[in-house]
C-alpha cells in the first residue's frame, strides 16, 4: 500500500489526474485495451474535469478505454444522484470514448436484473482467474465505506457474485455493486479522500484493528495489484 498525501484537496487533484494518465499510457504501451472503473460521488469532480481537459485529454488515447461503474444507487438516468451521470456529465461527454466501450449499470431493470446483467459484461472481458480491470478508482465515506459496500451489510462478505443489488434501509433504496472478489482482481485500486470528516475512518481503515464490518474499506486489498491512497493533509491528520 502506498500512501501519497497532499495539502490540499486541489493538489490531490491534480496529483492524481498525473497518475491516472501515467498509468494509461505505460500499460497501453504492453496492451491495446485500458479497462477503468469509474466512482461517483462529489470527490472525483474536480479529477474527471482535469481528465477532460489540457494536458491529459490530449495525452489519454480515449479510442482505447473501457470504462466501468462501481456502483449506482438504482435511480433513473437522470436523476441527480445517478453516478453514472455525475461522471458522463463531467467526463465521458467530453471526451472521444466509443460508446460501445462505456457500461453504464442499467437502472431502467429491477436491480437483481441490472446486476446480473453487468456481471454478464464482465465476464466478456475477464476470465475466472487472473487480473481484471487495469484499474479500479473508489471513494471512501467517512463511514468507512467503499462502493455501495456499507458498514454491517452482508455484501461486504461476497465471495461469487462478482456484482450484486440489495436493499440499503438507511438510505431507502436499492443499491447495485461490484464486490471484494472481482475489485480484489484488479492491477490497481486507488482511493481518493479528502476532508477532515475522513480522518477518523481513514485512520481505521489503514491503522486500526481489521474490522471490515465496521470499515468496509479494509477489504479491498487486491491480491496481486497495487493500492493506492491519494488524500489531503486534513483526512490524514491521525495517519501522520
Amino acid at each position: 500500500m502506498q500512501l501519497h498525501i497532499y495539502k490540499t484537496p486541489d493538489e490531490v487533484s491534480k496529483a492524481l489526474a498525473d497518475w491516472i494518465t501515467e498509468t494509461i499510457e505505460t500499460t497501453l504501451k504492453k496492451q491495446d485495451r485500458f479497462t477503468f472503473v469509474v466512482t461517483g460521488g462529489n470527490s472525483p469532480k474536480q479529477l474527471y474535469e482535469l481528465l477532460a481537459g489540457a494536458p491529459y485529454k490530449d495525452r489519454i488515447d480515449w479510442s482505447k478505454l473501457h470504462i466501468f461503474w462501481g456502483d449506482e444507487r438504482a435511480v433513473p438516468y437522470n436523476d441527480s444522484r445517478n453516478n453514472a451521470k455525475m461522471t458522463v456529465d463531467h467526463l465521458i461527454s467530453k471526451v472521444p470514448i466509443p460508446r460501445e466501450q462505456v457500461h453504464i449499470m442499467d437502472t431502467s431493470l429491477a436491480p437483481a436484473e441490472s446486476a446480473k446483467a453487468y456481471e454478464a459484461i464482465l465476464h466478456r472481458y475477464f476470465g475466472e482467474e487472473g487480473a481484471s480491470f487495469d484499474l479500479v478508482l473508489n471513494g471512501m465515506g467517512d463511514d468507512g465505506h467503499t462502493l455501495s459496500l456499507f458498514p454491517h451489510t452482508p455484501v461486504i462478505h461476497e465471495k461469487k457474485a462478482w456484482v450484486t443489488s440489495f436493499y440499503l434501509d438507511a438510505q431507502q433504496m436499492y443499491r447495485i455493486t461490484l464486490t471484494a472478489p472481482v475489485v480484489n482482481r484488479a492491477r490497481k485500486v486507488v482511493f481518493l479522500t479528502f476532508g477532515a470528516n475522513k480522518s477518523n475512518a481513514l485512520f481505521e481503515v489503514l491503522k486500526g484493528a481489521r474490522n471490515v464490518d465496521q470499515y468496509p474499506s479494509q477489504i479491498i486489498q487486491p491480491l496481486d495489484g497495487d493500492l493506492h491512497w491519494f488524500v489531503d493533509e486534513a483526512a490524514a491528520s491521525r495517519v501522520q
